[in-house]
């Protein structure tokens, strides 16, 4: 028998756009491996159907038992056509990258990281959740600067995956109650921000996006959503523990 223990899960993504509210706009499935020497790791797909292009993004990222990561593969299709795949690995003082797409060719990183980051930003909502774990619960409701390094600085990851860095904010909110298709849970309630402009669009900087994740260890995302020009929801409709 096997000794790590998994959680599954399924994720709605809905519109708030004027004339679209509720309507379903894609779905994210995830694994969760929790193993027994403390190392995690999230699988994901995830599946955009609005705005146009479509995107497709598979990924599989592994963190260590001090929740470092690791390693992580990205592969992704935007609009029914191959847009790239990476593979990234993470070690002292520097991260490194092999990638590949169509309109890149075959490219290899290797980026020196000096000082301390909060970990890698893969663009499943699941790893949004996740990434919560940094802050310190223990000063109560505040917000702290983020640092991060990610596969896109866009705001739907849709570009060929290679080594980006991010500076973001994350505020913790408070304690609160959610429920969703999946249960009523004990949560936390996180805050993003974009106020130093860390992820840059054609539409601008990233709105607000606010989420409720487990108030546990598991850190796993039960509701939230990205205001301004996005519109966007998200809710865990199906989880098994």
């Amino acid at each position: 028998m096997m000794k790590h223990r998994t959680i599954r899960g399924r994720i709605l993504y809905t519109s708030n756009k004027p004339g679209r509210e509720g309507q379903e706009r894609g779905r994210e499935s995830f694994v969760m491996r929790q193993h027994k020497d403390g190392k995690v790791t999230i699988s994901a797909q995830c599946e955009i159907d609005e705005p146009d292009p479509t995107v497709l993004r598979d990924v599989i990222y592994s963190m260590d038992e001090s929740g470092r990561p690791m390693d992580c593969h990205v592969r992704l299709t935007v609009g029914d056509r191959f847009m790239g795949s990476g593979w990234f690995r993470f070690g002292d003082g520097f991260i490194e990258c092999e990638s590949y797409g169509p309109s890149i060719g075959r490219v290899s990183q290797r980026m020196p990281v000096s000082g301390p980051y909060d970990g890698f930003g893969t663009h499943p909502i699941i790893g949004d959740a996740y990434m919560t774990r940094v802050m310190d619960l223990s000063r109560g409701p505040h917000k702290r600067a983020l640092r991060a390094f990610l596969p896109s600085v866009d705001h739907r990851g849709a570009t060929p995956p290679l080594i980006a860095e991010s500076n973001l904010y994350m505020e913790y909110v408070g304690e609160d109650e959610a429920t969703t298709p999946a249960g009523t849970f004990a949560c936390r309630h996180f805050r993003f921000s974009d106020e130093a402009g860390g992820m840059v669009s054609k539409d601008g900087a990233h709105p607000v996006y606010d989420l409720w994740v487990t108030a546990d260890d598991d850190h796993l995302f039960v509701k939230g959503g990205v205001g301004g020009y996005m519109q966007t929801w998200y809710e865990l409709v199906e989880l098994e523990r």
